[in-house]
């Protein structure tokens, strides 16, 4: 899972698919105004009817569960509630192997959509069918990381993982400093790039706080596998971890509900969930895709989404990215506010303070 998805949370159809992508909320289916920056680009005639067939049909493709109650289903709720109340139609598929990007996003242009929409860089492979004939009259709209090249006919979302993860740990040293705690956990999937380097900014936003303080971090090679995460999450706490940062997909709540019994805070991956009582989680890294994903079709349904650009959210200066801590003291509140500014700023040098306190 690309949590920038990713992030954080980053990072992350053969052919003629012998089924079809219907508008359902199944698997094996197929916000905020608009803010952050964005580069110059075109705005193709006929949005959001891309196609001139009278109607307005969104495609969603996800690389993960989309019921999994956080990043990659947040992704299909924004699109679901923009669509509903505009008279559009969804037509989604989640679980959709990278290797079959390519096919799925042709498949869903022969179903006559409008828009393809990427729930993960993960599925980037796609991609060039954006060129090809079949495509020819959808707009496309991307989260971002680092490994996609802009082109022409790509709409792309990008934050920088730095500063939420930074953040992410930050608010945590706080919670830490408060309880007198001095060892963290993350778990994720894969040993990839963005989890790699979503730990290093993590641990280093801890240690702004409380500088003597160890992160265990564990891959469990999959982030949606639940008896690997809890596996994980149960050694941790083992080991005296007091924080657990379920750095996953479907197998969030499964490790966040353990990590609940065995006495340890939770973090979200992406979205806002300080509600949430089955599992609890005490801070919320809200990098929320459904809400990038909302200010694009906000443009779309205006015919004012540009294609060939990358819009940029900026911590402090859009609504999200964002962390919450979700029962915070006065003086934590202070704080956080006080680095928010410090990174929107550009006092912090996030990039700077990774390096140096994340190693």
């Amino acid at each position: 899972m690309t949590m920038r998805i990713a992030r954080g949370p980053a990072a992350l159809l053969a052919g003629a698919l012998g089924f079809a992508l219907v508008g359902c909320a199944s698997n094996d289916a197929t916000a905020p105004s608009a803010g952050g920056s964005a580069s110059s680009g075109t705005a193709p005639a006929g949005q959001p009817d891309a196609n001139g067939d009278g109607k307005v049909v969104i495609g969603v493709l996800s690389p993960g569960d989309i019921n999994d109650n956080g990043y990659y289903e947040s992704f299909v709720v924004g699109a679901e509630k923009f669509a509903t109340e505009k008279g559009w139609q969804v037509i989604k598929r989640g679980n959709v192997p990278p290797t079959e990007a390519l096919s799925a996003a042709r498949a869903l242009c022969q179903q006559g959509v409008d828009m393809v929409a990427l729930g993960a860089s993960e599925l980037k492979d796609a991609i060039p069918a954006s060129e090809e004939a079949v495509c020819a009259k959808t707009s496309w709209y991307v989260p971002s990381s680092e490994n996609i090249p802009q082109t022409p006919r790509v709409t792309l979302s990008s934050d920088d993982p730095n500063q939420s993860m930074l953040a992410a740990g930050y608010a945590t040293g706080l919670v830490m400093q408060q309880k007198n705690a001095t060892k963290a956990g993350f778990v994720t999937g894969m040993e990839a790039d963005f989890s790699v380097n979503a730990a290093k900014a993590y641990k280093a936003g801890i240690r702004m706080v409380v500088p003597d303080a160890t992160l265990v971090t564990t891959y469990t090679g999959d982030f949606n596998d639940s008896a690997k995460a809890r596996e994980a999450v149960q050694a941790q706490i083992s080991q005296g971890v007091k924080v657990v940062y379920p750095y996953l997909g479907g197998a969030t709540d499964a490790a966040a509900k353990l990590a609940n019994t065995g006495g340890a805070l939770t973090l979200t991956p992406g979205t806002d969930r300080c509600d949430s009582t089955d599992p609890r989680f005490d801070i919320s890294v809200i990098f929320d895709p459904g809400a990038y994903f909302a200010a694009a079709l906000e443009l779309f349904a205006k015919g004012e989404m540009t294609l060939g650009t990358t819009k940029k959210w900026e911590l402090g200066k859009d609504p999200y990215p964002a962390v919450k801590i979700c029962k915070p003291t006065p003086e934590q509140t202070q704080k956080m506010d006080a680095f928010v500014a410090d990174v929107a700023s550009g006092k912090t040098d996030t990039a700077a303070t990774v390096a140096k306190l994340g190693s």
